[in-house]
């Protein structure tokens, strides 16, 4: 036999093997995967959606078939523009009605994505489910937008995020670090409490001006405060709830005003407070740390240069010799 032919008998013999391997295959079917336990099969699915649910507000521009859609392709820098967005339903349509929180239908926070440039504002809503307000940021940069809303017949509230440009040159700047006193507008405002990862923290913000306690707080969206709390670098929004509420026999008007905040890990994270007195309202900033401060990476050893083998002469100079 030739040597093509000794090729092409060859060529023959594998697309048999091949074809019978494959039927073999089909036959019997593909090898079974080993069994998981019992408990995991039971609970692949619940684990799952429980993931889903875990995840901290204001990472997702759409969630339970709600979206956030601005409207605006960026904000202004400097001066004021319409900045306009919808909320659309699972249905598809702009939702229209809203169920009061905090004495608004819609919270929207703006906040560059270094954690600067904080602005909590409530936009007005038209018929056909526009949200507007006239909006400007001081400094050029990206930006996150979270809308704050509870729709109509829905049991809880839902806080959706996007990102926005705001077009310039952008000089992000570091956190601040973390402290328990700050100061706005002649007020000092004081800390007290600590967050605590993977739980629930009670945080007390004392009010002073001029050393003295301020006793007397407006209320403001339903309390004496209001607290936003955003984690570092991924900018999730935390659900920051007050304790006690104007005119329920308990809740002093300042100084203290406290909350409850739970804390979905360690990190940094910045507390903006806004707090309402002689009919202005104020917002005082914190950094706060949850759990240990994660530590530096180690340096880097420096690169050493080997120190060249002692001559026969200076390694008996020192004394010591060989017998």
């Amino acid at each position: 036999m030739n040597t093509p032919i000794k090729l092409g008998a060859f060529g023959l013999g594998l697309v048999v093997v091949f074809t019978a391997a494959l039927g073999l295959g089909r036959a019997v079917g593909p090898s079974a995967a080993p069994d998981a336990p019992t408990g995991h099969n039971q609970h692949d699915a619940p684990a799952t959606a429980a993931a889903v649910a875990a995840l901290p507000a204001g990472l997702q521009v759409t969630q339970d078939g709600y979206r956030l859609q601005p409207i605006s392709a960026g904000l202004a820098v400097g001066a004021a523009k319409p900045f306009q967005f919808r909320i659309v339903g699972p249905d598809d349509k702009p939702v229209t009605d809203y169920t009061v929180s905090h004495d608004k239908d819609l919270h929207l926070i703006v906040v560059r994505r270094d954690l600067s440039g904080f602005q909590h504002v409530h936009p007005d809503l038209a018929a056909d489910g526009t949200w507007s307000i006239p909006l400007a940021v001081t400094e050029a940069g990206q930006y996150r937008v979270f809308a704050d809303f509870q729709p109509a017949g829905r049991a809880d509230g839902l806080t959706l995020g996007a990102d926005l440009p705001a077009a310039g040159d952008y000089q992000p700047r570091p956190l601040p670090p973390a402290e328990r006193t700050t100061t706005v507008d002649g007020y000092t405002v004081t800390l007290a409490g600590d967050l605590t990862p993977g739980g629930s923290a009670q945080l007390s913000l004392s009010v002073s001006k001029g050393g003295k306690p301020v006793t007397d707080l407006q209320p403001y969206l339903g309390a004496y405060g209001h607290l936003v709390a955003l984690r570092e670098a991924d900018l999730a929004y935390l659900h920051v709830h007050p304790d006690g509420a104007p005119g329920d026999g308990r809740t002093k008007a300042g100084p203290e005003i406290v909350f409850h905040a739970d804390v979905p890990s360690t990190g940094n994270y910045r507390l903006y407070l806004d707090f309402q007195h002689q009919g202005k309202v104020r917002t005082a900033e914190f950094t706060a740390t949850a759990g240990a401060s994660p530590s530096p990476p180690p340096a880097s050893p420096a690169p050493t240069t080997p120190s060249p083998a002692p001559s026969a002469s200076e390694h008996d100079a020192d004394g010591h010799t060989h017998g």
